[in-house]
């Protein structure tokens, strides 16, 4: 049996390239998006281009607490091992904390933290059974380092990559790694409109790349931070 990828948020951006990156390597796929349009778009492609590899998708906002269930529930039905989680939902609004509309801290926290949260409690108990899995949290530069116009995407960062550190001391025992990936400006969807040139950000197959290096260490060992930035340094 192919080994299973399991990726929040992955029609696009680094989601999306993570995917390319494992499916290359003869992983099947689980993941769910907003948009099935999207989602049939992706299946289509990738099980087009990677004969024998199954792409299982399923439509979910995983702001919403209901429907990350909905998530998980689809995955375990699937009654197969996950061997690979990449928590990458989530989404940023460049914000002041004393000035962004009311709310924001909620919804992002949501999308960016709970998100997180609710999906890896309904992937470990099967992933302690099976004394085995690697968990990806996609945290962010600014999770170590504030910006001005950080706001509420940086405090859920900030918590994200706390959530990942109380998350590896409590799964090390029971051989499940977890690495937090902390990426500096990377060219997805959440830059459009941003009036610089294309390479003064990282490309999303870098950060993939390293992610399927981690997972690739014999198990005896984990990189328990990947920190990447642009050449050039932060934006």
């Amino acid at each position: 049996m192919k080994k299973l990828l399991v990726v929040t948020g992955g029609t696009k951006g680094i989601g999306r390239a993570v995917i390319e990156k494992f499916i290359a390597h003869d992983f099947d796929v689980a993941t769910c998006a907003r948009k099935p349009d999207e989602l049939e778009s992706l299946k289509q492609q990738l099980e087009s281009s990677y004969k024998g590899n199954r792409v299982f998708t399923t439509v979910a906002d995983l702001s919403d607490k209901m429907q990350v269930k909905s998530f998980t529930d689809f995955v375990l039905e699937l009654n197969r091992p996950v061997d690979v989680l990449v928590n990458n939902a989530g989404y940023f609004v460049p914000g002041s904390i004393a000035t962004e509309p009311e709310g924001t801290l909620e919804s992002m926290m949501n999308a960016n933290l709970y998100s997180a949260y609710h999906t890896t409690r309904g992937m470990v108990p099967a992933m302690k059974k099976n004394k085995a899995g690697h968990i990806f949290n996609i945290c962010s530069i600014a999770s170590i380092k504030a910006y001005a116009n950080g706001g509420s995407y940086a405090i859920t960062k900030f918590a994200l990559l706390g959530f990942s550190k109380c998350l590896r001391e409590e799964l090390k025992a029971d051989g499940i790694r977890v690495t937090a990936v902390l990426p500096g400006a990377t060219k997805t969807a959440s830059w459009d409109g941003v009036n610089l040139p294309e390479q003064r950000f990282m490309k999303v197959e870098d950060v993939a790349e390293m992610i399927y290096a981690a997972w690739s260490l014999s198990t005896r060992s984990v990189v328990e931070e990947i920190l990447i930035r642009p050449q050039l340094g932060d934006i």
